[in-house]
């Protein structure tokens, strides 16, 4: 009888690395028997999600990568070195027939440590600027992913982004549970409704102008879901609001515990252009207006260039972000059903829903040769 296919996978960090890892864990495990581990480092939200997914974790030392020359720099090559030489006790100890990364400080040490090994290198880069640790590795993995068309790695296979499968089965279903997930939420299962999140842990350009816009649209008959984030939020002051005249309601939250439900009741998100924002809403067909975080490499502006040119979404810079402009993109969208329509098309065309299923696929074609025969 042949042994499961044991996998390791590495990624850390933020949710941007750990949600497709935690997808695709489970595509795995519905397509073949396999033996999964991860790989991560005690600084990042691995430590609490990827436990809390039923997967086991591994730690490394982190080796952060500084993004200008500072005396940490220095320091590098011993660290990597270090890290290295954890992450090959790890895919020795594992018996690793194939090793999968998502980028991120902890995936460098493991993607050498399995090139020294010759295991077989599967990785997948999120958003559409590839990080340090993908452009490496790129040049000798077995199969390199992406979630963007267009996304600068040699070799480079556009298959979208691994999403967990409640997102997924949104995807297929169409979204039919709006009436219920809107009343779940509070809202009023007839009104259009936006939906406004800037991330896990929220934005304050997006909460503030959202705030300074709110009468203007509660006065025209919308709704507005505001997933402020757990630091932002306060419960004495954030509280839902009706206006009487028009039935325009404000719901505020600190946190989602299940976005699919907050996608399911919404006609057009604002939002942040994370990767895992931009793919998930376009796979569900849900419109965006994105908001790309003014800061790091310009791969958030560069996320949403692909739905902006499809028209599947709206792009507003940080800096043009006021009440004004929120109301004067927001309103029109809200009132022009077709519309909404299209651009809902438009983005489940773009990306595909089926890419943990995909990746699960390229996983066990690249597993070692020796077990393949």
């Amino acid at each position: 009888m042949d042994k499961p296919l044991r996998v390791v996978l590495a990624g850390g960090g933020t949710a941007g690395h750990t949600s497709p890892l935690i997808a695709t864990a489970q595509a795995l495990q519905q397509a073949t028997d396999v033996s999964l581990s991860c790989i991560g480092t005690a600084r990042g939200l691995e430590t609490t999600v990827i436990p809390a997914a039923g997967l086991e974790l591994d730690l490394v030392d982190p080796v952060p990568m500084p993004r200008s020359l500072t005396p940490q720099l220095a320091l590098v090559p011993a660290r990597l070195v270090g890290a290295v030489r954890q992450a090959r006790a790890i895919l020795h100890k594992r018996g690793a027939d194939v090793m999968v990364g998502f980028g991120g400080y902890v995936s460098m040490p493991a993607y050498l440590a399995a090139r020294s090994l010759r295991i077989p290198i599967v990785i997948h880069e999120q958003n559409a600027v590839p990080g340090l640790a993908n452009k490496v590795a790129a040049r000798f993995a077995a199969v390199t992913a992406t979630s963007f068309p267009q996304t600068p790695l040699p070799g480079a296979r556009f298959i979208g982004l691994p999403v967990r499968t409640e997102i997924a089965t949104l995807a297929t279903q169409g979204r039919p549970t709006r009436a219920e997930a809107r009343e779940s939420l509070g809202l009023d299962p007839e009104r259009p409704a936006l939906l406004v999140s800037g991330g896990s842990q929220g934005a304050r350009s997006i909460n503030t102008a959202t705030v300074a816009a709110r009468d203007e649209l509660l006065a025209q008959g919308f709704q507005v879901l505001h997933v402020w984030g757990k630091k932002n939020f306060k419960p004495d002051e954030h509280r839902a609001m009706t206006d009487e005249a028009t039935g325009g309601r404000y719901v505020p939250l600190a946190y989602v515990e299940g976005m699919q439900e907050a996608y399911a009741a919404a006609d057009l998100m604002l939002g942040r252009s994370g990767a895992g924002t931009v793919v998930e809403t376009a796979v569900v067909g849900l419109p965006g207006v994105f908001v790309p975080l003014p800061h790091g490499n310009g791969e958030q502006a560069r996320n949403a260039d692909p739905l902006v040119a499809a028209g599947a979404a709206v792009l507003v810079p940080d800096a043009d972000l006021d009440a004004s402009r929120l109301v004067s993109e927001v309103s029109p969208l809200l009132s022009d059903h077709t519309r909404l329509e299209a651009m809902a098309r438009a983005g489940r065309d773009l990306m595909p829903a089926d890419a943990a299923a995909t990746l699960a696929g390229l996983v066990i074609g690249s597993a070692r040769p020796e077990r393949s025969a």
